[in-house]
């Protein structure tokens, strides 16, 4: 008995020491600020933790670029498009599976291998000039989504060595949850993720109140950071994309920098805005580009059938200057008070 005793009281003097040490640990917890610039955008972010890991941060996204920047000559993305023997990583094949995903869901609203037809419309790697149908239909013929996929030995496959491949609509919010997932790794509870507009947050800021993220109005004036409305998000992704400052006029006619894959040419719906949360910031990125291209209507029916995604659309009433406001059940939970 005496033994048992014994043992019962180390049991507990170790659990009560592991308790205080962990509670000291936490006290010397602060909230650090890391800015700079990846993917040719800006990114912040803040974490409450005892020491920064900005280091830890720049390796990650070293991988990530390593995978998926399409500029970086060596990257596997880059070979991929030059049809190079090259092994696939998990970054390129969660981003890709999740693309092909959203694809098929949306009816090939959203699709990868779009970049011939944004290069035409001057919106991508490069311009062209004198687009017509003809055009249009020629670089069709090697755009669309179900011309490519990963075998069965993990290598790329595509019916057409002329298609490439083009992350962007997507990569920079599966950015945000790879970074998430890092911080997570480190017990870090509180933090917020943001890389050229994509966000993920979790927990709480400085004042233990959920993170407010602001929905900017539309606006031509590219300096006007007017906000539309202000959140509150806890453990959530968001993604805004919009087609109300980046866009061209050919032959008078006003377009949007989103181009439908399924027509070859920019979109002409009527969502000037659309912001999306959900459960991880992938998700998040690729809906928001795919309702750019379907317009509002059908976007409200497509996120329907979607679990745990919700909308904020600002969107051109038509024969008129002003704009409206349409937002999914259950998005007034993030509306500040």
């Amino acid at each position: 008995m005496n033994v048992i005793k014994t043992l019962i009281i180390i049991i507990f003097v170790s659990l009560l020491f592991t308790s205080c040490h962990l509670r000291s640990g936490k006290n010397n917890y602060i909230y650090h600020h890391e800015v700079g610039e990846i993917f040719t955008t800006e990114f912040s972010i803040r974490y409450e933790y005892n020491s920064s890991l900005l280091e830890e941060i720049m390796t990650e996204f070293e991988k990530f670029n390593q995978s998926l920047n399409p500029f970086r000559e060596n990257s596997i993305i880059s070979k991929v498009n030059r049809n190079e023997p090259v092994e696939l990583d998990s970054f390129f094949v969660t981003v890709f599976e999740k693309a092909m995903e959203v694809s098929a869901k949306s009816g090939g609203a959203f699709d990868i291998t779009v970049s011939p037809l944004i290069n035409a419309w001057g919106f991508g790697f490069s311009n062209m000039d004198n687009v017509t149908p003809e055009v249009m239909d020629s670089l069709r013929a090697f755009v669309g989504f179900e011309k490519i996929r990963i075998d069965s030995n993990g290598r790329i496959e595509k019916d057409d060595p002329r298609i490439s491949i083009n992350m962007s609509a997507i990569a920079k919010g599966y950015a945000c949850d790879v970074i998430a997932n890092l911080l997570r790794s480190y017990g870090i509870e509180n933090f917020m993720i943001e890389i050229g507009g994509e966000i993920v947050v979790q927990g709480v800021r400085e004042d233990r109140n959920c993170w407010r993220l602001g929905i900017t109005k539309p606006s031509d004036n590219l300096f006007s950071r007017e906000l539309q409305t202000i959140l509150n998000v806890c453990n959530k992704a968001m993604a805004t994309s919009g087609n109300y400052r980046n866009f061209r006029v050919v032959d008078g006619k006003r377009f949007g920098h989103t181009v439908d894959p399924r027509t070859g040419f920019p979109s002409e719906q009527n969502i000037l805005s659309a912001t999306v949360i959900a459960d991880n910031c992938m998700t998040a990125d690729a809906y928001a580009t795919v309702f750019m291209v379907l317009g509002l209507e059908k976007s409200r029916e497509l996120a329907k059938t979607i679990p745990g995604l919700y909308y904020y659309f600002i969107y051109a009433k038509p024969d008129s200057d002003d704009f409206g406001i349409a937002y999914s059940d259950g998005f007034e939970q993030f509306f500040t008070d």
